[in-house]
C-alpha cells in the first residue's frame, strides 16, 4: 500500500541526497513543501494529485511553481513521483524520509504515553532504558493520555509495549477468567465421571 510506496521513494531520494551530500537541504525543502506549499495551498495539492491532469502538465506546473526556488534534484524527484502517478503519496513519503533519516543517524522515534506528565528524572530513566533496548538514540515524544489509569505505553514504529495499569488489569482479568473456566470444566468432568467408573 501507500506505506510501502512511501518507503521506496523515501529510500531513493535519501540515497540521492546522501550521494550529493545534500541531505539536510533535501529535508528542509521537503519540510517547506509540506508546510508552506501543500498546507497553505490545498488547491495546488488537488491539482497535483488529480488524475484528470497529465503527467506532462504536472511537470510544467512543478517547473513554474518550484523553478528557481527548489534545487534541481528536488524538482527532478517530484517529477519522477509525478510520472509514476504518486504525487498523492507526498505526505507519506515525507514522513518516511524523516523516519529513515533519523534511522540513518542512529535515532529512533519513540512515543511514550502516560496518565500524567513525566518528571525529568523519570523521563531520563525511560530514555536510558530505551537506549539500551533499541541500540540507538531514542527521540522521545511524551504524550499525556488521560484515559490511562497509570503506567506507560511505549510505541516504537508499529510495535507497542503496553505497561499500563489498564493492560495489567486486563491480563489479570483474563487469567481469572481462564482459571474459572478451567475450574468449572474440571468440576463438570468430575461430575460426569465419578471416581471408580
Amino acid at each position: 500500500g501507500i506505506q510501502h510506496i512511501a518507503e521506496v521513494y523515501a529510500e531513493a531520494v535519501l540515497d540521492a541526497a546522501e550521494s550529493a551530500a545534500n541531505t539536510e537541504g533535501l529535508l528542509e525543502e521537503f519540510d517547506l513543501l509540506i508546510s508552506d506549499v501543500l498546507q497553505r495551498y490545498p488547491r495546488l495539492e488537488a491539482i497535483l494529485t488529480s488524475d484528470l491532469i497529465s503527467s506532462d502538465d504536472k511537470a510544467g506546473i512543478l517547473d513554474r511553481v518550484f523553478g528557481g526556488r527548489a534545487s534541481p534534484m528536488f524538482i527532478h524527484f517530484l517529477k519522477v513521483v509525478s510520472r509514476h502517478g504518486r504525487l498523492d503519496c507526498l505526505r507519506a513519503i515525507h514522513r518516511q524520509v524523516r523516519v529513515q533519516y533519523e534511522k540513518l543517524r542512529g535515532r529512533i522515534e519513540v512515543r511514550v504515553a502516560t496518565a500524567t506528565p513525566l518528571d525529568r528524572a523519570l523521563a531520563g530513566r525511560i530514555a536510558e532504558n530505551l537506549r539500551a533496548v533499541l541500540g540507538g538514540e531514542p527521540l522521545v515524544k511524551q504524550v499525556v493520555d488521560p484515559e490511562l489509569i497509570g503506567g506507560v505505553v511505549v510505541r516504537v514504529g508499529d510495535t507497542v509495549y503496553d505497561g499500563s495499569i489498564g493492560d495489567q488489569l486486563q491480563r489479570i482479568r483474563e487469567q481469572i477468567i481462564d482459571r474459572s473456566v478451567h475450574e468449572i470444566q474440571s468440576r463438570r468432568d468430575r461430575f460426569r465421571y465419578p471416581a471408580g467408573n
